[in-house]
């Protein structure tokens, strides 16, 4: 099973979650089947590209987002395509992946997204 996370940077398991999932500088991809790690830039549209980070991550082929917030199209985006989508996260992927294992981090919903994305 693949997990997203928008990142600060490229320090994979130690690398920070970022607060704002579109403006996040990349993404780390967490295989947690084999803790296998990739690390890709963001190219979406709110820091220079032409794509929807939500629809950028779909073509990375992961199952579930963890994030800090974003906003309520992205949310859609991901949920209308069948990827799970967690709010609440803090502290690097790694600490992020335990919260998600101990069930400690929210489904996003429209009450949970942040207004205007």
């Amino acid at each position: 099973m693949k997990i997203a996370f928008p990142t600060m940077g490229d320090n994979g398991l130690k690398e920070r979650i970022s607060q704002h999932f579109g403006r996040a500088p990349t993404f780390t991809i967490v295989d947690i089947d084999t803790m296998d790690v990739k690390v890709i830039r963001n190219y979406g549209e709110h820091i220079g590209g032409n794509i929807k980070p939500a629809e950028y991550l779909l073509a990375q082929d992961v199952d579930i987002l963890i994030c800090s917030s974003l906003g309520y199209k992205a949310m859609n985006i991901l949920r209308e395509r069948g990827i799970e989508v967690y709010v609440g996260a803090e502290g690097t992927v790694e600490e992020a992946i335990e919260l998600y294992r101990n069930g400690k981090l929210n489904s996003a919903t429209e009450d949970t997204a942040c207004g205007g994305m």
